[in-house]
């Protein structure tokens, strides 16, 4: 993700976070070693990951890579939803989804 983020910025006011499951120093760790600079938060409770539906579909207990696009207004506006550990949305997926938002 960190490839398309100036691309997934500039596509519409967007700006990307992304929530983990691992601790606040395993996502430290993660930003760190993944040189990621976009916003990483720790979900360690798993409290937003409930919240989104972004549970694992197999019962691992894992969180599903979710991609949400939430408006001005607070509602979702588009969202991607991984069946599975290892799916990823694409920048270029993300970056269609905001262009086609800002033409509605």
């Amino acid at each position: 993700m960190q490839n398309g983020y100036e691309n997934i910025k500039s596509a519409g006011a967007a700006e990307l976070i992304a929530i983990s499951a691992d601790t606040p120093a395993g996502a430290s760790h993660t930003r760190n070693n993944e040189s990621i600079s976009y916003l990483l938060l720790s979900d360690e409770d798993k409290l937003t990951i409930d919240d989104y539906n972004a549970f694992d579909q197999n019962g691992s207990g894992l969180a599903r890579p979710t991609t949400y696009i939430i408006d001005v207004n607070g509602k979702i506006a588009w969202k991607d939803l991984g069946a599975r550990y290892g799916h990823r949305t694409s920048s270029d997926q993300i970056i269609t989804a905001l262009n086609e938002l800002e033409s509605l």
